[in-house]
């Protein structure tokens, strides 16, 4: 049976973090923990957000890893309770989200965080003890803003998804203003992460149609925008178009991923220096090339309607193409660009399979299918 659920209190405009005080206070947080990044903090970021919450109590945790994991949660945990707090506020890119995330099961759950993680049967286990949380992205990437999912590096090595309709911020404030600043590289890695969750989430075979309606608007958007963010961070309606695809991606996630995730979650495990949103796009086309064959795509005609939100004649151009796309934004042109050897692949194959991703692919890959997409991805 379908589950079609939407979603949450979205604030999307320029000018929208201020009304950051107002949300707090209509979720009752009155003394929340800022959960970012340092490098969210030198861009001036965080003095902005406390200046729009000036009759708060805020305590920050401003660590967050490029890549959260465990042990930074319980960082931020300890700052939480220090601060008695009784609320998040994350500001920053995925990371930062799903840090807070991870800080709101954590501290109102017992036990180690892998516990709580989706493969190990951890969703139903997280509960409405959660604290109320307020997410305000400042990249246009991820979505996790609107979504249910959080990925952690847990304290075994492995990066986990955990899942639950408890951790979806009860405000996603969009202003892209905050993204303004976003340097031209992070702008492409994270704009790919965007539209890579827009056509996988197409591709997804569930029966969601409104998800499916969302996920390609939104490819429509981040593909006719994309370059025009990145060569000039400072064009308002590419960056107002990118935020809302990002959003949107992260909207029909609900139909599930596939195999770019399941590889990206892995391989970003065994090597947490690798940007997210970079691999995605370099995993991308051997994934869509993959899935090209399968019933489900061919029934509704799957690739050819992705290929008309991005302007294209064939379904069949559509792999080259989000090649090429990168290209262009100057991001890696394969695996062995960012360093990857063929000696990681076993690690990389065995935790693809274990990924919550994995069986929500319209195609189910075998350990040689993925050995195959990591060689068409060097």
């Amino acid at each position: 049976m379908a589950q079609i659920l939407y979603v949450t209190n979205i604030l999307i405009e320029f000018g929208a973090l201020e009304q950051l005080q107002a949300e707090c206070e209509r979720v009752g947080i009155t003394r929340p923990l800022i959960v970012t990044d340092a490098g969210v903090k030198a861009a001036g970021l965080l003095d902005k957000t406390l200046a729009a919450m000036p009759g708060l109590q805020a305590s920050v945790f401003d660590q967050t890893p490029s890549n959260p994991t465990e042990a930074g949660i319980r960082a931020a945990v300890a700052v939480y309770r220090q601060g008695d707090c009784n609320g998040l506020v994350a500001l920053g890119g995925g990371s930062a989200i799903d840090c807070a995330k991870g800080v709101a099961i954590a501290c109102t759950h017992e036990g180690p965080l892998k516990t709580y993680a989706t493969i190990e049967g951890g969703s139903p286990k997280i509960t409405d003890r959660v604290p109320p949380l307020i997410a305000v992205p400042t990249t246009a990437g991820t979505g996790s803003e609107v979504a249910r999912g959080a990925i952690v590096i847990v304290d075994d090595g492995r990066k986990l998804g955990f899942h639950s309709w408890h951790l979806v911020p009860r405000t996603a404030l969009l202003d892209p203003e905050l993204t303004l600043g976003l340097p031209p590289m992070l702008t492409a890695a994270t704009g790919m992460d965007a539209i890579a969750h827009c056509m996988e989430t197409f591709m997804a075979p569930a029966f969601n149609p409104p998800a499916d309606g969302i996920g390609l608007d939104g490819l429509r958007r981040g593909w006719a925008h994309i370059e025009r963010a990145t060569r000039n961070g400072q064009d308002r309606e590419a960056r107002l178009n990118m935020m809302s695809a990002s959003m949107q991606g992260a909207m029909a996630f609900q139909k599930g991923l596939g195999c770019v995730h399941s590889l990206s979650h892995s391989l970003g495990g065994v090597n947490p220096r690798l940007h997210h949103g970079t691999l995605n796009a370099v995993f991308l086309p051997a994934v869509i090339r993959f899935n090209a064959e399968t019933d489900s795509m061919r029934k509704d005609d799957r690739l050819q309607r992705m290929a008309q939100a991005m302007g294209l004649p064939s379904g069949s151009d559509v792999p080259e193409a989000v090649k090429d796309m990168s290209a262009r934004l100057g991001l890696p042109s394969g695996l062995a660009a960012m360093g990857v050897t063929p000696d990681l692949f076993d690690r990389v194959i065995e935790g693809a399979l274990a990924d919550h991703c994995h069986k929500t692919n319209p195609r189910l890959a075998s350990p040689d299918d993925y050995r195959a997409m990591l060689h068409a991805s060097m």
